[in-house]
């Protein structure tokens, strides 16, 4: 029964407890895999939460709700587009509609269903918040065919991953667009390091395939450059907290994501198969830690 799970599936377990179409569509929309929608989550905590209104924790459940949708919509169509890649690479040779368990048709008609409940989560939403939300979805459409054209398209990602940033602030505020902008900038500067990471995995099957990557890219350099996007992406940061608040003590609650991300980058070994998938996933607390800075920069002393 378990050996049309993912080989990087998570939860192996509670897939493979699943009647085979409801195995195969949790797969297709990568609910085994909850690290994809945390990372999309998070930005959007980041964006509610140094917009300075409190915790807004109804406001988060429903894009908590919207990330998951949206995610798993996200990766239907990326596996309908990229069906026949999927076929030649090893740890994507078993996804539902390459393999052909799951039909496009079917796919098409779950991604349909996803996206319904994206459209609730959107009208939650203040009108001008609507209005970046549907914004994004030119990104989304065209991201499956960065890797065919660009060797960053690790670079799109973050675009489209960080999109919620912008959602949740524009819900809540509509100014500080300075502050905003190098916190997004940083974001996917974030995101470039994290998903070269996740890239680390498929560099031979992508090399013979003609799939381009940023960390084909590095090449024997990967970790000095993922070293370098993560200082990126802290000095980002580091900018928009100033440009938002302008108190040296506020850049102190950067100090733990700091560590954490410079702690990734001391103990990978991309040599080890396990590893890169170990760190990408540990980004999970590494967007928690952001979260949490961006509430302490908004609302302590208010």
């Amino acid at each position: 029964m378990s050996d049309h799970v993912v080989p990087d599936s998570e939860h192996r377990g509670l897939v493979a407890r699943l009647p085979q179409l409801p195995r195969d569509l949790a797969q297709l929309a990568r609910f085994d895999r909850p690290i994809g929608w945390w990372l999309l989550f998070w930005p959007c905590v980041f964006g509610v939460w140094l917009a300075g209104a409190g915790p807004q924790f109804a406001l988060l459940g429903w894009l908590l709700l919207g990330s998951i949708a949206m995610r798993g919509a996200g990766c239907v169509y990326n596996d309908i587009v990229d069906a026949d890649l999927d076929r030649q690479v090893a740890r994507t040779a078993l996804r539902p509609v390459a393999s052909g368990r799951v039909s496009k048709r079917a796919a098409w008609i779950w991604l349909v269903a996803l996206c319904l409940v994206g459209l609730m989560v959107l009208l939650q939403l203040r009108w001008q918040a609507q209005l970046v939300a549907l914004g994004s979805l030119a990104l989304v459409a065209a991201y499956p065919f960065m890797k065919r054209i660009t060797w960053w398209p690790q670079a799109w990602l973050g675009m489209v991953f960080n999109w919620g940033l912008l959602v949740g602030w524009t819900h809540l505020r509509w100014d500080n667009w300075d502050a905003l902008a190098c916190i997004y900038a940083g974001c996917i500067a974030w995101v470039i390091g994290y998903d070269t990471i996740y890239a680390l995995q498929d560099r031979e099957d992508d090399a013979m395939v003609g799939i381009r990557s940023s960390a084909l890219a590095m090449g024997a350099r990967v970790q000095a450059g993922i070293a370098g996007f993560y200082a990126a992406a802290v000095g980002l940061w580091a900018l928009g907290i100033w440009l938002y608040r302008g108190d040296p003590l506020a850049l102190l609650a950067l100090l733990p994501v700091a560590g954490h991300l410079a702690w990734q980058v001391a103990t990978l070994d991309a040599d080890d198969p396990a590893n890169p998938l170990d760190r990408f996933r540990s980004n999970r607390w590494a967007g928690a830690l952001m979260a949490a800075a961006c509430f302490v920069v908004a609302n302590a002393g208010t």
